[in-house]
């Protein structure tokens, strides 16, 4: 049994068609009959049921369909772990992280992280679906929040307990407070992200659990633009303490949410059955330092 003849396999399987499976793979159809063939004949038994133009896994075919993920899996682990060796330098590392998180925990980071290790691809992109997507091999490595279940192949890394306080510009009356009860946002006009963003669940269900519900004036997409609105003093916003505790913008306050203070547990993941470079491990080292110093700079302002 040949990877080969795996890989023509798990070929015909996502088509579920011999010609479009041999388009694919640039190969005849006559020569990726023959290799399901000789398959066929070591295993003893059919891999397809053949009817009429149609095809369809046999019992031994979802056996050898989902043995064969895992050794490609490995292949594509061993392959990435000599790469590795080869140079640290080269190679991509593609990142999944929750919207709006790049302005705290990315922008300085990679600045620094690209100048150590320039000849490496970094990607950073911004989605919803972080877990989700290293799941499905799509990303690297995720931050986001901790999930609820994870999958038996997710190594999850604590990366820092985010609480969310109120960005109100620096001359309002609220900003005098240091903490105010969060039934009192109903008093106030919000600029918040759209339902979708993680902080806006976040709030959501506090407001929820509390039985209240807030006037949000502007909804926007991006991070820029909401802390416009705030120094604007167009309406106020909910945003992580650490982000504006490290952005220290000068017409905007954080003042403290209590009862509740809105809160998430936010950490690392990545595929345990997918190689870890040596490029993926410094640069979780790093992201876990840079939190730390973030984390003080935050503890002196608050002091």
């Amino acid at each position: 049994m040949e990877l080969r003849q795996l890989e023509y396999f798990a070929a015909v399987c996502k088509e579920m068609h011999f010609s479009r499976a041999a388009e694919n793979l640039c190969t005849t159809q006559s020569n990726l009959s023959q290799q399901i063939k000789f398959l066929e004949n070591e295993l003893g038994l059919p891999l397809f049921d053949r009817i009429g133009k149609k095809i369809a896994l046999t019992e031994a075919g979802r056996i050898l369909l989902e043995q064969s993920r895992l050794i490609f899996e490995r292949t594509d682990y061993i392959r990435g772990a000599i790469a590795d060796l080869k140079s640290i330098e080269g190679g991509k590392l593609d990142i999944g992280i929750l919207p709006g998180d790049g302005d705290l925990l990315f922008d300085a980071l990679l600045v620094d992280f690209h100048r150590a290790y320039p000849k490496l691809s970094i990607g950073v992109t911004e989605s919803t679906d972080v877990y989700e997507q290293v799941v499905n091999g799509t990303r690297d490595l995720g931050v986001t929040t901790v999930p609820a279940k994870p999958d038996d192949r997710i190594v999850i890394i604590p990366l820092f307990h985010e609480e969310f306080a109120l960005a109100i510009r620096s001359d309002h009356p609220v900003a005098k407070s240091k903490a105010i009860p969060f039934e009192q946002l109903q008093q106030l006009k919000l600029v918040t992200f759209g339902p979708e963003h993680q902080i806006a669940k976040v709030i959501q269900s506090c407001c929820q659990d509390k039985g209240i519900a807030v006037s949000n004036s502007i909804e926007t997409s991006t991070l820029s633009t909401l802390l416009s609105l705030v120094e604007q003093g167009i309406g106020a916003a909910i945003l992580p303490r650490l982000l504006l505790d490290y952005l220290n913008r000068d017409h905007i306050a954080a003042v403290t949410l209590i009862n509740p203070t809105p809160s998430q547990d936010i950490c690392i993941l990545y595929r345990k059955d997918k190689y870890m470079g040596q490029a993926a491990t410094r640069f979780i080292d790093e992201l876990q330092s840079f939190i730390q110093r973030v984390k003080k700079l935050s503890a002196r302002s608050l002091g």
